[in-house]
């Protein structure tokens, strides 16, 4: 083959993220043929099946594993080339809002990125929850907003879906005779309502032990068997697992990833928007 098409590869890439083509063909704004046929030219072009199929599931096969890396990298200088190459907007200043799951993992980088490319944009990040971050957008404080909700009706744009799952250390099992140790953000926070119903539903019984700020300090609770915490998938770290059903605890909602904004058509908005809606795809 001469190359790998970027539109092909961004569709393996998040079919591999949502192991669903479904879910896939929702984020890329696309129908599933489409990304069904993305998929198929790939595997055709590089003589190689990517995907395992069945009627319930989507996995990778080991050759899929060895593209993904590669996809990830080929995404992200195609979309740094672009960002260098594109024309700059008038000097404006915009005020983004970010919750800590994001601004603990990939968003700085993006925000850098922009801000590198954009040098005629100014930019001002104020990181808090996402009750905090949608009030202020709504009352014009914020131009843009990116954060976690497990459910909510205010339109944004949906950058991807993935598992609510808890937190515990590799080393470590929890007591099931005992109340189940919590590390909760503070309210209001949709991680914490997940859990709390969760287990209410249940009848399992909880008591609090870390209530922290940041991913960072719920992580760190959880990594030394202190608590056991809610988190994103994509925030395990190799010290932590999900914990399963044989622990006696319910499972738990998927997150929705989102982006927010209060008026697209003011300078600079777009630009962001748009450049943070395809760096998703690429983390």
């Amino acid at each position: 083959m001469d190359g790998f098409d970027p539109t092909l590869l961004r569709s393996f890439l998040v079919v591999a993220q949502e192991a669903s083509f479904t879910r896939a063909a929702e984020r890329l704004h696309l129908t599933q043929s489409a990304v069904s046929a993305h998929v198929r030219r790939l595997e055709e072009n590089l003589e190689r099946q990517l995907f395992s199929r069945s009627t319930r599931s989507v996995a990778l096969t080991e050759e899929g594993e060895t593209l993904l890396g590669y996809a990830r990298a080929i995404l992200q200088l195609n979309e740094k080339a672009k960002l260098q190459l594109s024309g700059k907007p008038r000097s404006v200043h915009l005020r983004v809002g970010a919750t800590d799951d994001f601004m603990s993992s990939w968003l700085p980088r993006v925000l850098h990125d922009f801000q590198t490319a954009y040098a005629a944009v100014s930019l001002e990040v104020c990181v808090a929850n996402m009750a905090t971050l949608l009030a202020r957008l709504n009352g014009g404080d914020l131009d843009l907003v990116v954060g976690s909700r497990c459910n909510g009706r205010q339109a944004g744009s949906l950058l991807r879906r993935e598992p609510l799952v808890w937190a515990y250390s590799h080393g470590a099992v929890p007591d099931n005779s005992a109340p189940l140790p919590l590390g909760l953000f503070p309210e209001p926070c949709p991680y914490r309502d997940a859990a709390m119903a969760a287990l209410a539903d249940c009848g399992r019984d909880w008591r609090l032990v870390v209530e922290g700020r940041s991913v960072g300090s719920l992580r760190a609770a959880a990594a030394a068997g202190l608590a056991v915490v809610p988190l994103n998938q994509s925030a395990l770290t190799p010290q932590l697992r999900a914990l399963g059903a044989e622990f006696e605890i319910p499972p738990l909602p998927d997150v929705e990833l989102m982006v927010f904004t209060r008026d697209d058509d003011a300078p600079g908005v777009a630009e962001i928007r748009s450049q943070i809606i395809r760096a998703a795809n690429l983390f």
